[in-house]
């Protein structure tokens, strides 16, 4: 057997002295919540992008032309994974 404690066996001890369990736990998820909303926000913002480029790429290709992208750069973008910048 290890020494290591494990979750279980580790006390038990709030964020700061005085300060309940509960509140201290609330505000940890709220942050982490906050920050996973954001990043799947920008996810769907990047996933629409690159769906409405292929779009326009296919409809209307002369207006990639005009907004200075070649139609490599264009597939390039397309197929990024969403996570991608």
């Amino acid at each position: 057997m290890h020494d290591t404690p494990t979750l279980a066996s580790a006390p038990h001890q709030p964020a700061r002295p005085g300060t309940p369990v509960e509140v201290a736990d609330v505000s940890r998820w709220h942050f982490s919540l906050a920050t996973l909303r954001s990043i799947v926000a920008t996810w769907n913002e990047r996933i629409r992008f690159r769906r409405d480029l292929e779009q326009k790429a296919k409809d209307n290709p002369h207006l990639i032309d005009d907004i200075g992208l070649t139609r490599h750069e264009v597939e390039g973008e397309i197929a990024k994974p969403f996570w991608r910048r």
